[in-house]
């Protein structure tokens, strides 16, 4: 296990549009301010949400949507390099009208009804995502 430290750089506050597709718009508003590096919370709404758990035996994520309406309770996640490019890597937990709860792996397909988003950004080395033997994983190299 590796670890490494970076000091704290800007904090984006951001609206997301309606309609748009949630980790899209996220990783648009960290190109448009060239973060590669970064913490990230969002909270609001979703028209539809997609997401996905990762099978540790078949090493695939297996995707499903829910086709409803939805609160974002909680959506936490980080920006890494992956290719050379940005990338986002989010968890969130979705609730519905009942409060019943929706998680996993936020996949593209998720539609912003409302959004609210943070991002605090890291200075310093970039953490880069490689395939990791192990798991299968795309995991940050080095750590």
């Amino acid at each position: 296990m590796g670890n490494f430290e970076v000091g704290e750089g800007r904090r984006v506050f951001a609206r997301l549009p309606h309609g748009g597709d949630l980790i899209d718009e996220i990783l648009a508003v960290a190109n448009e301010n060239r973060i590669e590096l970064a913490q990230l919370w969002a909270i609001g709404a979703v028209q539809k949400a997609r997401l996905a758990y990762y099978d540790q035996v078949r090493r695939t994520y297996r995707e499903h949507d829910v086709n409803q309406r939805l609160e974002i309770a909680s959506l936490i996640g980080n920006i890494s390099l992956r290719e050379g490019k940005p990338a986002v890597h989010a968890h969130a937990v979705f609730a519905d009208q009942d409060g019943r709860t929706y998680g996993g792996h936020v996949a593209s397909g998720c539609v912003i009804f409302a959004c609210e988003l943070l991002l605090v950004e890291f200075l310093g080395d970039q953490l880069v995502r490689e395939y990791d033997e192990v798991t299968g994983l795309p995991l940050w190299k080095g750590l």
